[in-house]
This record gives C-alpha cells, sequence and structure tokens, in this order.
C-alpha cells in the first residue's frame, strides 16, 4: 500500500511521530517540513518508488493524500 510505505518514508525523514501522518495532514503547518526537507522528500519518493516528480508538479504537492494520488497515477 502506497500510503503506509510513504508514511514510512515521511516519519524518517522528517522524524515525526507516525501518528501526526494522515492523509490529509500537510506537510509544512503540520507536519513542520520546509523546502530542504520537501527536496529531500521527493528525491526519496523518487528512489523508493522508482518515479519521477517534476519540479512543477513537487510545488503543489502540500498534503499526504496528494502526493499518494500522485505516486499512483506516476506508477500506471
Amino acid at each position: 500500500m502506497i500510503f503506509k510505505e510513504l508514511k514510512e518514508l515521511i516519519v524518517q525523514d522528517l522524524g515525526v511521530d507516525e501518528k501526526l501522518v494522515t492523509l490529509e495532514a500537510n506537510l509544512v503547518s503540520d507536519l513542520g517540513a520546509d523546502s530542504l526537507d520537501a527536496v529531500e522528500l521527493i528525491m526519496a519518493i523518487e528512489d523508493h518508488f522508482g518515479i519521477t516528480v517534476e519540479d512543477k508538479d513537487a510545488n503543489d504537492l502540500k498534503t499526504v493524500k496528494q502526493i499518494v494520488d500522485y505516486i499512483e497515477n506516476a506508477k500506471q
């Protein structure tokens, strides 16, 4: 399941409690990610899921759900 794998990446990369990582969680306001954290997370997602996230798309990925949806679409 993509959400479970993504949640593990977020917990590892951002050092947040896994209870905070929900589909509705916003990377910045809920999980405390800054711009560097976001870039590192995108790179980890690309490596883990074997996808490429375009820069223009990365800026639009604000919530965990948006990232899950993006990964699902990229893997089709």
